[in-house]
């Protein structure tokens, strides 16, 4: 398990999904931040669907994975659209996906519409041998059914939960993170997206318990390290997470 007090440079590269979802962002804009995260090492870039195929082209030959977003970001879109959107994208060069589950139906309490509806998303990803994270977008609910939401996820065979899109009213929280961690199993992992945007944030929610966090602040943080590092003074110090990317 990841540590603030151990982490690597290396290994917190790995960590982060270098964020690129903006709705204005134009080609140029996702070429260069393909760029910075060549340059930082990161996991994954993390684009909108249009931009899968340019986005595989500019990291191709690099160690830096390309993920997209499914049903992003309400989670309203019919299944078979999402699973539609989702092979579309691995037929693009995606190999991880982040899709949003159908928040009003959960908060309807339709437990069995979104389980389907991220099993049909899961299946169709894992048959191809790539992963999924599950977006919640904790803002809109309570802990009862963030706590449905993991068990849920679980029985689907969902790579990940994940907090937030970052476009809701508030994004991750420390709280948010141990009630998400605590509520599946070691078999499913955990991310945080939505206002981690310092070193001291990303530490912080290592410590919860994430193997992945979504940034668009990919090149403060990682500077912020090494000079920290330098220093040695690399641990974790006081975080604070804000609302959206």
């Amino acid at each position: 398990m990841l540590s603030s007090k151990t982490i690597t440079y290396a290994q917190l590269a790995k960590v982060i999904d270098h964020s690129l979802l903006k709705p204005e962002l134009t080609e140029q804009e996702v070429i260069d931040g393909c760029k910075l995260a060549v340059k930082y090492n990161t996991a994954t870039v993390c684009v909108k669907p249009c931009h899968v195929t340019l986005t595989a082209d500019v990291l191709k030959d690099t160690d830096v994975k390309v993920s997209t977003v499914i049903g992003f970001p309400h989670g309203s879109n019919l299944t078979v659209i999402k699973v539609a959107e989702a092979q579309a994208a691995m037929d693009e060069g995606a190999v991880e996906l982040d899709m949003v589950l159908n928040i009003g139906q959960l908060r309807s309490g339709k437990a069995d519409f979104v389980q389907a509806d991220i099993k049909a998303v899961c299946d169709a990803a894992h048959a191809r041998g790539v992963k999924v994270k599950v977006i919640f977008e904790n803002a809109y609910l309570t802990d009862e059914q963030k706590i449905l939401a993991c068990k849920l996820c679980e029985a689907a065979g969902a790579d990940w939960v994940k907090t937030s899109t970052g476009f809701a009213p508030s994004g991750a929280t420390l709280e948010d993170l141990k009630l998400m961690r605590a509520n599946v199993s070691d078999k499913v992992q955990v991310k945080a997206a939505g206002g981690v945007r310092a070193l001291d944030a990303i530490l912080a929610v290592i410590d919860a318990g994430c193997t992945r966090c979504g940034a668009t602040a990919t090149a403060a943080i990682l500077d912020e390290f090494e000079k920290r590092q330098k220093e040695g003074t690399a641990g974790a110090g006081d975080a604070k997470l804000g609302g959206g990317y």
